[in-house]
């Protein structure tokens, strides 16, 4: 069986002078035992579809059985996988619980926040969500800007999170809650606070000054800390959302030398002295266009690389309708096979309530997802898990979708295709499985597999075209016929 995250132990050699650093190591991990080969012959095959323009949203629609294959025909449709070639360990999938989702939430009638959140992290009953992003203070999706110190406050001697007991603490615990009692949740700042940053405004970009690295570092660790005293476990960090980009909300630039230099030299070892090391940390944390270049020089660097776990990316470079760019992530998989790949965020932008129900939405996440995940990524955050009738609120006006609306003025909830097309991998494939080899013999077809740790098989396809495919699926020696309808997804299950 093949790993495709060998960790290394890394020895450092500091500097000219020969003195040794001590580095932070990265144990192997245990990924999912296949059985070799691995036989789907007299398994169960169920297969529960979405798709447009029907009543179908994740419904069992068959229950199928194997039979011996025969030789694919080549002028038939056929997906093939291979459940003896295996690749990365999956993290998770889940959305982002800020400022404007709690908010939301908290304006719903308590049946439907309690609908709510089964919709999302109940395994049994909705779509079970094991992975969660917050912010770090403010960001857009906040009533205003704010911080978590006072202003001028260079020793963060007034640090606290008052500011989120209200709405934001109530309902992250609330979601730890219905996932079981445990959800992986990780943090990312938009800014910090404007008197440390050289345009004096956490809005408009703007960069970290020097005399503020170590305080800023220190920052994080404030955050987790206070975070985890409030009975909430923090997995990780990301350094810095969307760090080249100029926003007219919170933002703050680092070019890839200024964060990497930020990692090795401030945060890396501020975190490791507050006994935080067990925190993983992602750089990058923006699109997928100019991720390569930010790996390259951050992981090249064995000093800051020994803090990394890893590298977020979005999905912004699309807008406008360009290249998506997946064979970058599968660059650097190839290039750093020791560091991972963590989708940070999505979402669809330029909300309006007439596109609730806009199917082409659903299969930008289910394309996204799809490619992603091909190309090594562990895990997929999705923005915002629940907003308003408006796509807010918002305190700049960036209103987007979300996969679940909550229209405040009548207390009810809006559903859109997003949140079922993300439901066909999150509520299936499981945290530990493990991606296997999964190809189609025709473009028309998307499609991606998984293998839990109780064994089961899970596939996942997309058609995003216009007809009906009628395809051979294939796990090794056994195959059997599926018909997907047109613009569809669905969710393959060998149990």
């Amino acid at each position: 069986m093949k790993h495709i995250y060998p960790f290394i132990i890394l020895a450092l050699i500091l500097n000219s002078c020969g003195n040794k650093k001590e580095t932070i190591t990265q144990e192997p991990e245990t990924v999912v035992s296949v059985s070799n080969p691995y036989s789907a012959k007299e398994r169960k095959l169920e297969v529960y579809t979405t798709a447009s323009e029907t009543d179908l949203r994740l419904t069992k629609t068959e229950n199928l059985s194997f039979t011996t294959a025969r030789q694919p025909l080549e002028n038939e449709v056929s997906i093939f996988v291979n459940p003896n070639n295996t690749f990365q360990k999956f993290l998770g999938i889940g959305g982002a619980i800020t400022d404007a989702s709690a908010e939301v939430f908290a304006k719903l009638p308590e049946s439907k926040q309690e609908e709510l959140l089964n919709a999302y992290y109940s395994l049994e009953d909705g779509i079970g969500y094991s992975l969660a992003r917050t912010t770090i203070h403010s960001c857009d999706f906040s009533p205003g800007s704010y911080t978590y110190v006072e202003d001028n406050d260079k020793t963060l001697s007034s640090f606290s999170i008052e500011h989120d007991l209200e709405f934001r603490i109530p309902m992250i615990k609330k979601a730890i809650q219905a996932a079981g009692g445990e959800l992986l949740l990780y943090a990312s700042p938009w800014s910090p606070p404007a008197y440390m940053k050289d345009n004096n405004n956490m809005l408009q970009g703007g960069t970290l000054l020097p005399e503020y690295y170590d305080t800023w570092a220190l920052y994080y660790t404030k955050f987790i800390k206070a975070y985890e005293a409030e009975g909430m476990p923090i997995w990780g960090i990301t350094i810095q959302n969307e760090p080249m980009a100029v926003q007219r909300w919170e933002s703050c630039i680092y070019t890839a030398e200024a964060e990497r230099d930020f990692l090795k030299n401030h945060l890396g070892p501020v975190m490791k002295k507050e006994g935080l090391s067990d925190k993983k940390i992602v750089v990058w944390d923006h699109n997928r266009d100019l991720i390569t270049h930010r790996a390259n020089t951050v992981f090249d660097d064995p000093e800051a690389a020994q803090y990394a776990w890893g590298i977020g990316f979005h999905w912004y470079e699309t807008w406008a309708g360009g290249d998506p760019m997946f064979d970058n992530l599968g660059a650097i998989n190839e290039s750093y096979p020791n560091k991972n790949l963590l989708f940070t965020e999505g979402c669809v932008e330029g909300f309006n309530s007439e596109k609730y129900q806009f199917w082409a939405n659903a299969e930008r996440y289910g394309r996204s997802m799809i490619n992603d995940f091909n190309k090594g990524t562990v895990g997929w955050t999705d923005w915002n898990i629940l907003l308003d009738e408006k796509g807010g609120p918002n305190h700049v006006g960036n209103f987007c979708f979300s996969p679940v609306h909550g229209d405040v003025s009548t207390g009810s909830l809006i559903y859109t295709p997003s949140y079922y097309y993300i439901g066909h991998f999150s509520k299936f494939v499981r945290p530990n499985a493990v991606r296997v080899s999964t190809v189609s013999s025709r473009s028309v077809l998307l499609s991606t597999s998984f293998i839990n740790e109780d064994n089961s098989l899970i596939t996942v396809v997309m058609n995003p075209g216009d007809e009906a495919i009628s395809f051979q699926y294939y796990v090794g020696s056994e195959a059997a016929m599926i018909k997907i309808p047109p613009h569809a997804m669905q969710t393959l299950r060998v149990l």
